[in-house]
């Protein structure tokens, strides 16, 4: 596990963007896991200017992201989908037929869990997986819970997680209380794992995913076990862990 202090939150996205760049150079076929909410906005936008610079391309690369919202359709603004749309997919040269987002609209949502599974297996996993954190440790929405999920599927969010995500929406009851998630076992499939996090807010969650047990109970601990995961964070919320003399760079 390497650990990147940022000073601040344009630096953290920098230094984040610059490593999926670097992915997709390398690799211009790539498959990229990608996550939503507050944190990825930034490095999105320096993938952006990138890709319009000419540095790289996304035209070979294929995506999968973590979550949608159930009962949402694509075009409602707080799907993930239209997050998508609207923070990264149509402003870069990537084919729409390569990103996939699981449909929150599916008639039968278990069936759905199943394809997206398999989906995501017939593309080989992600070369590059970003994750950002909740404020209780999940990671995509996969919660604390009782025992960690292997496959997609449907979860039950908890209130800290619709009290985070109310902000997005109008009204506190207009925060779908269900979610389609991607479940550990792709997640921990992917050949090199990337979790971002800024603010103190997140620093207790950074904390016990790095050095807490291993457990469910902190979904994010699991990385514990990955062969390669990168944490990218800025100063705030890397502060319990500079205070626990956990190593970091810069």
């Amino acid at each position: 596990m390497r650990i990147y202090r940022e000073a601040d939150y344009g630096a953290m996205s920098r230094r984040a963007a610059g490593l999926i760049a670097a992915e997709v150079v390398r690799k211009p076929a790539c498959v990229l896991g990608l996550a939503t909410g507050g944190t990825p906005v930034g490095t999105y936008e320096e993938l952006i200017a990138g890709c319009r610079r000419g540095d790289f391309s996304f035209r070979e690369v294929h995506t999968v992201n973590l979550d949608e919202y159930k009962s949402l359709a694509p075009d409602h603004p707080q799907s993930y989908r239209y997050y998508m749309q609207t923070h990264l997919f149509d402003h870069i040269d990537i084919d729409p037929a390569n990103t996939h987002i699981p449909d929150g609209l599916a008639d039968d949502a278990r069936a759905e869990c199943a394809r997206y599974d398999a989906l995501t297996e017939s593309i080989g996993f992600a070369d590059l997986q970003l994750l950002g954190l909740g404020r209780n440790g999940h990671i995509g929405f996969n919660e604390p819970g009782d025992c960690f999920r292997k496959e997609t599927h449907v979860v039950d969010l908890t209130q800290s997680t619709i009290d985070a995500n109310a902000r997005f929406f109008a009204h506190a009851g207009e925060v779908p209380r269900q979610a389609l998630t991607m479940g550990m076992g792709c997640i921990m499939a992917a050949r090199r794992v990337l979790l971002i996090a800024s603010g103190e807010e997140k620093a207790e969650a950074i904390y016990q995913a790095v050095c807490g047990p291993v457990t469910p109970q902190c979904p994010a601990s699991i990385l514990q076990l990955h062969r390669d995961v990168v944490i990218v964070g800025d100063a705030a919320a890397l502060e319990k862990l500079v205070k626990a003399g956990v190593p970091v760079c810069g």
